[in-house]
């Protein structure tokens, strides 16, 4: 018998094919369905929002944070090299610590100071659930302490406990034996042992006590005197300003893991594919922050003056007692608005994301061939560019990074536009958080 099919019968056969939920193989997935799938396997989720401030807490913080009075010369602030106009850092390859003159790009050496061996990294989002702080993770959410200081064991988050580190130190805050602060009178921070961070930490609150307006502050946010406080509270003050202040997560990229497809262009999610898949990013920078937990030698040129026995070089987290298979190896840092927060990697000798994505399409080739010329001038000197540095930095190298990834310069664009979809566009003018003075008198700039 010969069936005859109608209209209504060819209807009903292309209805049916289109309902089968078992597409052909060769039926190309979306690129939403990719880019979904490829997020999905790296634990990469939205990021809540952190707990409410205190308002007074935060307005002591935002004080602490721009008053010099924090430094043994009176001639930096913590927003000196985190600054609002730079998105909380400083713009340089390494920073410029106490001694310096100007601000940010424009910000030199003092007579006879020493760069700061590391970059200043942004602040922003720095508070949110992160493991470790600093880029060898000396300070870690869980993990043992640094053995040179004795930390507070109440301290709220690690972004506090952060905050208690820089007014120790004397190439970023403390300075040295002999200094005069701004006014002409002796250091009376840098004249204490480096042996003594409980009386260091003391000697900065009793200037702070004795400044009424701060009195007043310690009271509205502790609900006492602050005589009867230590800088452990100044420190979970200026945490909790970062944390409101500086938590920005809203970017396209945020809006896209919240199921919002066309918060992300065609462009943007071609790079963030790569990234997951083919470029291996995610192997490092994954989880819920994009990184921040986790160390890696990603064969970045070395600069500056080194740290500790390892000095001139920068051995990193290699450089910490049981770390020894670390060498070179640096935190990882989170991603989120990195597009905002040049230059890059812990001595910042890229300044551009698209020279990131480049080394990191043939590390070994970018290190050996890194041009020094392409830093600012007064960093150029402090380049370690020879033979046996290379060799070193590549014998630990990361093995995923020994081979090329052969991208091509379309899919190196697509990348960095990736990249860009991850700042929250609240993050890009943050000029209103500076105040207009602080209860010391000295100036805020």
């Amino acid at each position: 018998m010969r069936l005859s099919v109608g209209p209504l019968g060819v209807v009903a056969v292309v209805l049916a094919a289109a309902c089968d939920e078992t597409p052909p193989a060769s039926f190309p997935q979306s690129l939403d369905a990719q880019l979904r799938r490829a997020i999905g396997q790296w634990n990469v989720v939205p990021i809540g929002n952190p707990p409410l401030q205190d308002t007074a807490l935060i307005a002591l913080g935002r004080a602490l944070m721009f008053d010099k009075i924090l430094s043994g010369n009176r001639d930096i602030a913590c927003a000196t090299c985190h600054e609002p106009s730079l998105h909380m850092a400083d713009g340089l390859p390494l920073a410029i610590g106490t001694g310096g003159t100007g601000t940010g790009t424009a910000r030199v050496l003092g007579p006879g100071r020493v760069f700061v061996p590391r970059n200043a990294p942004s602040l922003l989002n720095s508070g949110i659930g992160l493991f470790y702080i600093f880029w060898d993770g000396r300070l870690s959410r869980f993990g043992p302490q640094p053995p040179e200081v004795n930390l507070p064991p109440d301290l709220p988050n690690v972004i506090a406990a952060q905050a208690m580190m820089p007014v120790l130190n004397r190439r970023e805050m403390r300075g040295e034996p002999g200094d005069r602060d701004v006014f002409g009178n002796p250091n009376e921070l840098a004249a204490i042992s480096d042996s003594q961070p409980e009386q260091i930490w003391e000697a900065v609150m009793q200037r702070l006590r004795a400044i009424p307006k701060y009195d007043t502050l310690f009271r509205a946010a502790f609900q006492t005197s602050a005589s009867n406080l230590t800088f452990k509270d100044a420190a979970t003050a200026i945490a909790a300003f970062e944390l409101d202040a500086l938590t920005k997560t809203n970017s396209p990229f945020d809006r896209y893991l919240r199921r919002q497809d066309d918060a992300l262009n065609v462009e943007e999610k071609q790079g963030g594919i790569l990234f997951f898949t083919q470029a291996r990013c995610a192997s490092c920078h994954n989880g819920p922050f994009l990184g921040g937990q986790s160390f890696s030698n990603s064969g970045v040129p070395q600069l500056g003056p080194g740290v500790g026995q390892g000095a001139p070089l920068d051995l990193g987290r290699g450089a910490l007692p049981n770390n020894q298979f670390y060498q070179f190896a640096f935190r990882v840092p989170p991603l989120r608005n990195v597009e905002l927060t040049a230059p890059y990697f812990h001595d910042g000798t890229f300044s551009t994301l698209e020279s990131v994505v480049a080394h990191y399409n043939d590390v070994p080739k970018s290190l050996r061939n890194f041009d020094p010329a392409t830093l600012p001038a007064a960093f150029q000197s402090s380049y370690h560019g020879g033979q046996a540095t290379i060799d070193s930095i590549l014998s630990t190298l990361e093995f995923q990074l020994r081979t090329p990834l052969q991208l091509t310069e379309t899919e190196q664009r697509e990348l960095v536009a990736f990249l860009k979809s991850l700042t929250d566009p609240a993050a890009r003018d943050l000029s209103g958080l500076a105040p207009a003075a602080v209860p010391s008198g000295l100036p805020v700039r």
